[in-house]
């Protein structure tokens, strides 16, 4: 009798750990476009439309992919790589100039799964950074590869690969052409390939200081992992590379506690670890999510006078986001929410 007792208990047992093991059907999606200087003054009506809509757009990709029971690093690929493509946004064809009147791209992904992590600095004919910085995680023994390395490994694995005039668009172009003229360097010789210079439409805010996108997302089987692509800071010179493609600076997943994305001032960041440390404090701290992202941002990031903001998301589908700028385009959806779209600070 005792035995049969203990077998029924060992296969109750057995049952529910089956249980607790199964994935579930909850997904969560936080997108960024960037943060800075973006305020309802200095957009008009159609220039906002076209924001929100580029938003609504990546939030249903990403969104679908979770929905039909597809990775984390799915969907943040494909996200990323929209964003990329969209002149909008500080990545890919919209991504800023350098001093020197080129497009250097960064990107970086990290699974929370297994911690693996894939990064590339300084890329300048990759189209999609997002998808060799996945490649390099998943098909090669390193982390991070920049240059002409990185874009050498690129064209191994079958990437895409286009002129650098690919990347130009003279809204990034005549931003750069102030920024110089405002430190007085030397305006660089118009790229080749570039269209001929043409009159750009007002009401988009100059945000280029902080200019990224980003994505994080928590999939149905209990996985998180983090995305994040940019063009860097305008006029930015000496090979300089900011957070982007740090792991722990701009990027960072762990199952253990959450994934983040940073868009903001590099060189903070990266003296801050700050995606690392929002990670860190509720792994080790058990802070809540938001509590977590505004001790990163709104008291170290702004008592070092850097600016920026982040967004994050636990493997319990808790969402959050936090910026001490302006504004940050920014987007959420899960299984259990509605769509949130939002630009300005004022809004939730």
């Amino acid at each position: 009798m005792r035995a049969w007792l203990s077998i029924g208990l060992l296969v109750l047992f057995t049952m529910g750990m089956a249980v607790q093991s199964r994935p579930s059907s909850k997904w969560a999606i936080v997108i960024h476009g960037g943060a800075g200087v973006i305020e309802r003054a200095s957009m008009t009506r159609e220039s906002e439309a076209a924001y929100r809509g580029a938003l609504s757009k990546v939030l249903e990709i990403g969104s679908a992919v979770l929905r039909q029971g597809g990775d984390a690093l799915d969907a943040i690929e494909s996200v990323i790589k929209v964003m990329e493509d969209d002149p909008l946004f500080n990545a890919g064809r919209g991504a800023v100039f350098s001093s020197a009147g080129k497009n250097e791209l960064d990107a970086s992904i990290m699974d929370g799964a297994t911690l693996a992590a894939g990064a590339v600095a300084g890329v300048t004919r990759v189209r999609n950074p997002i998808s060799l910085a996945r490649a390099v995680m998943q098909k090669s023994p390193h982390v991070m590869l920049a240059g002409d390395g990185a874009e050498t490994f690129a064209r191994q694995q079958g990437l895409e690969i286009v002129d650098p005039s690919f990347f130009f668009t003279e809204r990034r172009w005549q931003e750069l052409e102030r920024a110089l003229q405002a430190s007085g360097e030397p305006i660089p010789p118009r790229p080749a390939g570039a269209p001929k210079p043409q009159a750009v439409l007002s009401g988009a805010p100059d945000e280029h200081q902080y200019g990224t996108v980003g994505v994080v997302a928590l999939d149905t089987k209990g996985n998180v992992a983090a995305g994040t692509s940019t063009g860097g800071m305008t006029a930015k010179r000496w090979g300089r590379v900011g957070d982007s493609p740090i792991i722990g600076a701009g990027t960072y997943a762990s199952n253990q506690s959450c994934a983040v994305s940073g868009t903001g001032t590099g060189e903070f960041f990266i003296r801050l670890t700050i995606a690392r440390e929002v990670c860190a404090l509720v792994e080790y701290k058990k802070y809540k999510l938001q509590q977590a992202a505004d001790e990163v941002i709104q008291k170290r990031l702004t008592a070092l006078k850097g600016a920026g903001g982040v967004i994050v998301v636990s493997p319990r589908g808790e969402m959050a986001w936090s910026f001490n700028s302006p504004g940050m385009y920014r987007a959420k959806l899960s299984s259990d929410s509605s769509p949130r779209i939002s630009i300005f600070k004022d809004e939730p």
